[in-house]
Order: structure tokens, then C-alpha cells, then sequence
């Protein structure tokens, strides 16, 4: 074993040695360019597609890009709002699969750039082709997955929380028809009741609110605005759920993602963006 590579396995706390002779120049490692990534598998996760095209089309097209790299297993793509703009291509190898990432990342498909990293399990087509005695049990564990997923799927748990509050508006509705003078606070002397003076209400500034995962745009350009435009500029970012406009106000829209480090990660890179080269988006978190 070399210096240098003695010197890497006893940690941090040492500066690599990389011996030299005087009037030369000190050679580095090399790096293997072909080294596999740790996190590699078989399957390439792919974001940020062109929701607007057919399902079938889109897997058409992606089994017809991706098949110059070697055998595709399996593509896999959904048009479900969870999972819409994404897809699954399964290879044969690491390898195939690391090679398509770093020569198709960015590739513009359908006018938008694709976003490729590697799956975090393995694709039921991997599976069946390589331990296909251990498949049933891969179903099973997906299965299970996929039901932990829903349960906390925030689309589920919005609707869940919305169904909470109206059921508890119309308890508390139902109680002030049932009992009309609960509130009431008539002195039994027939003298007025006593009221605290109401103190006023301090709002904090956008710019402080808390993180959030839904993200508050101001200042859009009213005239020439679209949903459209919003979502393939917001789109560009992971997790994205929902774009809502305000028809009576234009220059105002609400951008929603699943949680909020995607929804920070948005809006400190779009914040005072140009997006008709003039006006700057003033993004902050919304108010919960």
C-alpha cells in the first residue's frame, strides 16, 4: 500500500502525503472517470417530464431514447397526480443504467430537460429476471411500501385535514342552532355585559413567515401569466403537487409541494426571477 493511500485510511484528521521529488511536479491519484456511483442501481428514475403527452407516447418515447444504451427491462410511468412527470426505466446492468444518467441527464424530451438519478429499489422487472425465486416476496414488500406511501401521502393527508375541519365546522354550527344563547353573557341584574377591548392584531411579514410547503408568488405579470408557464417553471423542481391561480387577481398564485425542503428549494432559486425579463417574483412561504 502507498503512502497516500495509507495516509486516506487513517482519516480526516490527516492531510493526504503525496511524496514529490525537489524540481518536479507532485503527481495526484487519478480518478477512475468509469467508477460506478455508490448509490447505482438497475433502474433510472426519471422527473421533470412533459405532463401534457399521451402516457403511451411518452413511454414509446422514452423505450426508444433509453434502448441505444442496451436491453430495457421495463419502462414504468403513471398519470396519477402523485406521480405525473416522472417515469422508470429499468436496464440489465449498473452499468447501462450509470451511463444512461450521465449522458441523457438534461436531455430536452417533449421541450423539457429531463432530471435522471438511480431508483432507490430495485424494479419487480430487475427481480424477476435476475432472482425471480425472490419476486413473490418483492411484491410484498412493495405492496406494503405503497400502503405506508398513501397513508402519508400529503395530497391524502390535505384532504383528510380539510374533512376534519368542515365536519368540526358543522359541529360547532349544529351546536349554536341547538343552543342559541350559549354565548350569551346578559347580566341576570338586566345590566350590560362587560367586553375586554380587543387587542389589535399584529400580522408578521412575509419575509419572516416560516417555512412552508405551499410557496405565496407576488408580482407576477397580470397580462401575460399563465398556469401553464408556472408549472413548467416550478416543475423544474422535485415534488411539485399543485399550481393555484386567483382569477380575480392575476398577479397572485400559490405553488404547492409534498414537503418543504422541495418547496425551499424552489423558492430560493426562483425568488425575483425574471420570467417576462422585466417584473421580479417576490416568492415567500404562505401563510398557514
Amino acid at each position: 500500500m502507498g503512502v497516500a493511500a495509507m495516509d486516506v485510511d487513517q482519516g480526516a484528521s490527516e492531510a493526504t502525503h503525496i511524496p514529490s521529488v525537489e524540481g518536479q511536479t507532485p503527481v495526484l491519484p487519478s480518478v477512475d472517470p468509469n467508477a460506478l456511483p455508490p448509490d447505482a442501481t438497475e433502474t433510472v428514475y426519471i422527473q421533470n417530464l412533459n405532463e401534457k403527452v399521451k402516457l403511451e407516447n411518452l413511454k414509446t418515447s422514452l423505450r426508444h431514447l433509453f434502448k441505444h444504451y442496451g436491453n430495457v427491462l421495463n419502462v414504468t410511468a403513471h398519470k396519477n397526480l402523485r406521480m405525473r412527470g416522472q417515469a422508470f426505466v429499468s436496464f440489465e446492468s449498473k452499468e447501462i443504467a450509470a451511463k444512461a444518467v450521465k449522458e441523457v441527464k438534461g436531455f430536452p424530451l417533449y421541450g423539457k430537460p429531463m432530471q435522471l438519478s438511480f431508483a432507490k429499489t430495485r424494479s419487480d422487472a430487475v427481480v424477476e429476471k435476475f432472482e425471480p425465486e425472490e419476486l413473490p416476496q418483492h411484491l410484498a414488500e412493495r405492496k406494503l411500501r405503497k400502503k405506508k406511501s398513501r397513508r402519508n401521502n400529503p395530497i391524502a393527508l390535505r384532504m383528510k385535514a380539510k374533512k376534519q375541519a368542515t365536519q368540526g365546522r358543522i359541529h360547532r354550527l349544529a351546536n349554536l342552532n341547538r343552543y342559541p344563547n350559549v354565548n350569551s353573557c346578559a347580566a341576570t341584574d338586566g345590566t350590560a355585559p362587560s367586553t375586554a377591548p380587543k387587542r389589535p392584531v399584529v400580522q408578521m411579514p412575509d419575509e419572516y413567515l416560516p417555512p412552508n410547503r405551499v410557496l405565496f408568488l407576488q408580482n407576477l405579470p397580470a397580462e401575460t401569466i399563465t398556469k401553464e408557464a408556472l408549472q413548467d417553471l416550478f416543475g423544474q423542481y422535485p415534488n411539485l403537487i399543485e399550481i393555484r391561480t386567483v382569477p380575480t387577481k392575476k398577479d397572485i398564485a400559490f405553488v404547492e409541494y409534498a414537503d418543504e425542503d422541495s418547496a425551499t428549494k424552489a423558492k430560493d432559486a426562483l425568488h425575483n426571477y425574471k420570467i417576462d425579463g422585466e417584473a421580479k417574483i417576490k416568492i415567500t412561504y404562505a401563510r398557514k
